[in-house]
């Protein structure tokens, strides 16, 4: 029981820090990314207009400046610390395999009738120690030794709560499986949005205006582009 209400709050934790990412991050497109952008776009068109034939400067503001881009942005920082959290909470689980737990000597036998003494240093340990992988298989092999005195059924105990374990594990990394997936597809959505605005644009591209065209195109190409690099980055 303990171990689905730590999952279900670290489930409303990840939610709550995808919101404030989210909050964050659009913050900062407001009040930086897109006026830059702006303003760099304003700057080269006057180039352009003074000194036809010049080729703009790339920018990474205009790069990065449309909606799909700051989505995946959103969701790549959010998988990114995902990842770093889950990191983090591996090398504790891994601390605890040569932690002495049981604070028993190497050479000596536990027997049935003991498999109950040992029990209480296993309660004794803190909260969050108690509820990681090691000290939940030893209490269960324990509790399990302990009533039927069959050292196959309590290896068979700690097979099926690893396997359980394994289970929860791999459903916990479906989030970081999505984000993998969701940064590229975001970013095919801006290739869909900005070729239908180019192709919006071919009636004016016929009487001259190519702008509409280029800018389509631009949000095609730069919203690909920011998609692949950061799914290569959480591939990775």
């Amino acid at each position: 029981m303990a171990v689905y209400q730590n999952y279900v709050r670290n489930r409303g934790a990840k939610l709550l820090m995808l919101a404030a990412i989210a909050l964050i991050t659009h913050t900062f497109y407001t009040i930086v990314v897109r006026p830059q952008a702006a303003a760099w776009e304003a700057e080269q068109r006057a180039i352009i207009a003074a000194n036809p034939g010049t080729t703009p400067e790339r920018s990474l503001y205009v790069i990065i400046k449309d909606a799909e881009q700051e989505a995946t942005i959103i969701i790549a920082i959010w998988a990114l610390l995902l990842a770093g959290l889950r990191f983090y909470e591996l090398r504790q689980q891994r601390r605890l395999l040569d932690a002495d737990l049981m604070r028993m000597a190497p050479s000596l036998v536990i027997l049935p009738r003991d498999a109950g003494e040992s029990l209480p240093s296993l309660e004794e340990l803190p909260p969050k120690q108690r509820d990681m992988v090691v000290p939940r298989v030893l209490r269960s092999a324990l509790k399990r030794f302990g009533t039927t005195g069959n050292a196959q059924d309590a290896s068979t105990t700690v097979h099926n709560v690893s396997e359980s374990e394994l289970g929860r594990l791999d459903a916990e990394l479906a989030i970081l499986r999505f984000c993998v997936w969701a940064g590229p597809a975001i970013g095919f959505v801006g290739t869909v949005r900005g070729i239908g605005i180019a192709l919006m644009g071919a009636d004016l591209a016929v009487q001259g205006d190519i702008s509409a065209v280029t800018g389509g195109l631009g949000v095609s190409f730069n919203s690909t582009l920011v998609g692949l690099l950061l799914s290569i980055v959480l591939m990775y």
